[in-house]
């Protein structure tokens, strides 16, 4: 009996206490979590300040009292001022002189660099040198080398029985001073992402091309230019905006002169904000300048985007 009650005896639930669950946030979460830093350093000197810069546009604002709603005004006048558009075509005869010699000569030195040579870390150094360098310093040094009565390359010059060229003083030979300047300064940065782009490209298909029969020419012309075609894309678009966007090199070599035969958008603009107190006009050829970088930018990765599904 004693043991048949006990056999019969409702059973207990022992409840044994589960891991604790710990919150588990979403991968979304997680992830703004760590670009928030980064998120709010952006939009507040970049992306707050392009939409203030847009209103602004609308106003006419001398940086001293209230501004006044004006509507289209600063964008009509844009299309009558002389200035304006003889600086847009300074900054593309700039940015067309510049940008394709800039590239090729970083991609001839990426290609020599890339081969086992005796002192090419030195060279890679010294090439690059320039980019780390400040733009002031550089514009100091290459204002010094351009000078027409004591400049270095004047010097030389005259050694050779050429004579002295006016390079920061003439209107035909201010311009093209500033291309060799550029290129001096950008090269370096145009070879070190090329030769990154070079090292990544595996060896076995030029193996293979050796073995076909394929010469040095034709193997630049058909593995490595293909190849290289994401970092092109990449240094021409961020060449076109350096171009575009070019202040302290120009301000410190000519100031923008003789005349205005150097005057690039970037300083019309600063010249607009803070010489003439015209906060609203500036504002606006802000605007376009945005604009044009930001089409420029557009079509070129469309392009280059046919060119890879064609590819």
């Amino acid at each position: 009996m004693a043991r048949t009650a006990v056999l019969n005896a409702p059973s207990r639930q022992v409840t044994v206490p589960g891991p604790r669950r710990h919150f588990r946030s979403h991968p979304w979460a997680t992830a703004y979590t760590f670009i928030a830093p980064n998120l709010v350093l952006f939009s507040a000197f970049s992306f707050f300040p392009l939409l203030y810069a847009f209103w602004i546009s609308f106003h006419d604002w001398s940086l001293i009292g209230d501004a006044e709603w004006i509507g289209l005004g600063n964008y009509r006048r844009l299309l009558t001022d002389t200035q304006f558009w003889h600086a847009l075509l300074n900054t593309a005869v700039y940015a067309v002189a510049s940008v394709p010699t800039t590239m090729a000569i970083g991609l001839l030195l990426a290609v020599a660099l890339n081969r086992r040579l005796p002192g090419r870390v030195f060279l890679r150094s010294v090439y690059f040198l320039p980019v780390v360098v400040s733009a002031v310093a550089t514009g100091t040094i290459a204002a010094w080398l351009f000078n027409e009565h004591y400049g270095v390359i004047n010097a030389l010059l005259v050694q050779a029985g050429v004579g002295r060229i006016p390079w920061l003083s003439s209107t035909a030979w201010a311009l093209p001073s500033l291309v060799i300047a550029t290129m001096w300064v950008r090269v370096g940065f145009c070879m070190v992402v090329y030769l990154a782009a070079l090292q990544s490209i595996p060896s076995l298909y030029y193996e293979a091309a050796v073995m076909d029969g394929a010469g040095p020419l034709r193997q630049f012309r058909a593995i490595t230019l293909p190849l290289l075609r994401p970092a092109t894309f990449l240094l021409l678009v961020l060449s076109v905006i350096h171009s575009f966007q070019v202040f302290d090199l120009i301000y410190v070599m000519t100031g923008g002169g003789p005349g205005f035969s150097t005057t690039m958008l970037v300083q019309y603009i600063f010249q607009s904000a803070f010489v003439t107190s015209e906060m609203g006009y500036a504002s606006t050829i802000g605007v376009v300048l945005y604009a044009i970088v930001l089409i420029f930018t557009l079509v070129q990765w469309r392009v280059s985007r046919q060119g890879e599904n064609v590819l």
